[in-house]
């Protein structure tokens, strides 16, 4: 019996990087899984690769800051699949920016992609959760939402939101037997971070000085979040609600 037999799951962002970790995670671990995102190829191609390893996938277009998208999604899920028992909240986006070097255009992306989107999915997602008698969500946050670093102010501002968001969810729906958990990596190795790090003796400096911030002396793995997904989303946390759990390699426990 694996961890997540007979759940069924909605994975934003789900094309790349942790979101694609996770897809394959929860799948190999038995559950069914859909894969939303922007980039339907990404997800084509994430959803054959569960196909053919016995897992049931479904990839779907989706933009998670608009509501009738997030709604969408959430209906095709339980169509496909009968129900829908988890909901996470992956999508992201970056921007290296101070208040005072960011445009107001650049600021409101930020805050609508990571903010934005997981409060209108998991709006969406309530509704088959509470069908199901229950439910999970997973947000990916940051560790930037629990300390802060230069030149991050709306990533901080806008991830600090997901963490209480997190935290207020949890004890508005738990009569519901609805969780709400937190992951909170520091840098993790995807395609977004890779781009943070060019071949120059600079980028190489700035990777290695990067590195140095962690006790583990490397960098985070999607699998790495994808196994503690896995865990929040499975009966094994089934007393763990409104946490914000930092996965950093002991960055924060200076």
């Amino acid at each position: 019996m694996t961890r997540l037999s007979g759940k069924v799951a909605l994975i934003t962002g789900g094309g790349t990087g942790i979101g694609r970790a996770i897809a394959l995670a929860f799948a190999r671990d038995g559950a069914s899984v859909a894969v939303a995102g922007r980039r339907l190829d990404k997800l084509k191609a994430v959803a054959r690769e569960i196909d053919q390893q016995g897992g049931a996938a479904l990839a779907l277009e989706c933009d998670v800051t608009r509501a009738k998208d997030a709604e969408r999604v959430v209906r095709e899920t339980a169509k496909k699949f009968g129900t829908l028992n988890v909901l996470v909240n992956n999508a992201g986006t970056l921007s290296v920016s101070t208040v005072d070097s960011i445009s107001d255009e650049d600021w409101d992306r930020v805050m609508t992609v990571n903010v934005k989107g997981p409060f209108l999915m998991s709006r969406a997602a309530l509704k088959e959760f509470r069908k199901a008698g229950g439910g999970a969500i997973v947000n990916i946050g940051s560790v930037l939402g629990l300390v802060a670093m230069k030149d991050r102010a709306a990533y901080c501002a806008s991830k600090g939101g997901v963490t209480m968001l997190t935290k207020a969810m949890a004890l508005d729906h738990a009569h519901e037997n609805v969780r709400v958990n937190c992951i909170c990596p520091s840098i993790v190795e995807t395609e977004l971070v890779k781009g943070l790090f060019d071949d120059s003796e600079q980028g190489k400096r700035l990777k290695q000085s990067r590195m140095g911030t962690i006790p583990l002396g490397r960098f985070g793995k999607p699998r790495d979040v994808a196994e503690l997904a896995v865990f929040l989303a499975s009966e094994e946390s089934s007393w763990l609600t409104g946490t914000a759990i930092p996965l950093d390699g002991g960055l924060t426990a200076f």
